[in-house]
């Protein structure tokens, strides 16, 4: 069976990896039209499934539960929804939900070029280098797109989610606040403290490294993310995502992320980029692939 890679904003493929269930190479824009995705097997997400409030969510310490293994779902298109890049009408939904970013006037133009002189290459053949390119991880908040399936594991003090891509991993600390900017360690993920309110996780992120973006979009070292996190019913959840950074937006930028219980028993793989077969062409900047050739044939 083959395992095919989710919608994503990411403009450059995920390596290659060598397992019996292989992401199939799909050539994804990173604002371009809408991309064509492989039919779903029976590797990858069920179909999704309309809630049913009847069931309620588990707990856990009188608190709602996450753990389980999720797949992202659609979630109902907001108004002024961008949504180039994906389809509505996806099984995962559109892959830029909400409003496009709000870039201050001074930093628009800017980002209006690289996002052309991205998708221009895109059409060209020739994608620009990405992190996945080198074999980075997608971080905060791109994991959270759930590309691969999604381990949530909660205890009364920690929840921990692992996205299956890259083997990413990021921790939100129940009872804490998250560290002062200027003493957290920049990362991929960054530092993450979470409350409860009422039956909402409410979380925040500081620290992110500025070359981790999303979508693309600049942003400080002051850049805080929050996150309301909430059991929709017994199977399905929704991480609703806000961006407050001053310095590069006019004002919070905010979506949601829906996410469906899977069923079927699935364990998380192994993700290592080990045989990573692209790389950034030194002259050009260009994404490169390498093909092994056979030596030959000595007399």
């Amino acid at each position: 069976m083959l395992r095919t890679r989710r919608d994503t904003h990411v403009s450059m493929d995920l390596p290659f990896r060598p397992l019996a269930l292989a992401a199939a190479v799909l050539a994804v824009s990173l604002f371009a039209a809408p991309s064509v995705r492989a039919q779903p097997t029976g590797a990858e997400a069920p179909a999704a499934k309309p809630l049913d409030p009847a069931k309620s969510a588990p707990k856990l310490a009188g608190k709602p539960d996450f753990t389980g293994v999720w797949d992202r779902q659609a979630v109902p298109v907001q108004p002024n929804a961008r949504t180039a890049g994906g389809s509505a009408a996806s099984p995962t939904g559109p892959q830029f939900a909400g409003q496009a970013p709000p870039i201050k006037p001074e930093f628009k133009d800017a980002y209006d070029a690289e996002v052309k002189r991205l998708a221009d290459a895109e059409k060209r053949g020739e994608p620009d280098t990405s992190q996945n390119t080198m074999c980075l991880p997608q971080g905060m908040p791109a994991m959270m797109l759930a590309i691969f399936p999604m381990e949530v594991i909660q205890t009364p003090k920690q929840v921990t989610i692992v996205e299956e891509a890259f083997t990413q991993i990021r921790r939100l600390y129940i009872g804490e606040d998250p560290p002062k900017v200027e003493d957290a360690e920049p990362g991929f993920y960054g530092h993450t403290g979470a409350k409860w309110d009422g039956d909402t996780l409410v979380a925040e992120t500081v620290g992110l490294k500025t070359n981790v973006l999303y979508r693309n979009v600049p942003h400080s070292e002051n850049l805080r993310i929050h996150e309301r996190l909430r059991m929709l019913d017994a199977d399905h959840f929704e991480d609703e995502i806000t961006y407050v950074d001053p310095q590069y937006l006019t004002g919070p930028w905010t979506w949601k992320w829906a996410y469906q219980r899977r069923k079927d028993g699935y364990k998380m793989l192994e993700y290592v980029c080990e045989d990573n077969r692209e790389f950034a062409d030194p002259v050009t900047g260009q994404q490169r692939m390498r093909f092994k050739t056979k030596p030959a044939n000595k007399q």
